[in-house]
């Protein structure tokens, strides 16, 4: 291998590799001296089981309506193989 392949190789390379450094500089781009700040607001033991068993509550009408679209589906699947044989 000459040198001006192995040159090519290692620019190739170098190409390959992250841009984030060449935009740090940019408008509106990175500035790693600035701290962001939330506020959030704050909630109860009460509003936190609350929240908790809503999601539950929704997750698991979600799973049954999944199960229940699903059996329909294969349901169907089953029916379609079985016309198609006869």
């Amino acid at each position: 291998m000459t040198a001006n392949s192995m040159i090519t190789s290692i620019r190739n390379n170098l190409n390959l590799l992250s841009k984030r450094n060449r935009l740090k500089n940019k408008l509106g781009g990175f500035n790693s001296e600035k701290k962001v700040e939330y506020n959030f607001p704050k909630a109860t033991k009460k509003q936190l089981n609350d929240i908790a068993k809503q999601l539950k509550e929704e997750h698991r009408i979600r799973m049954l309506k999944v199960v229940i679209v699903t059996f329909i589906l294969f349901l169907g699947l089953v029916v379609g193989f079985l016309y198609s044989t006869d």
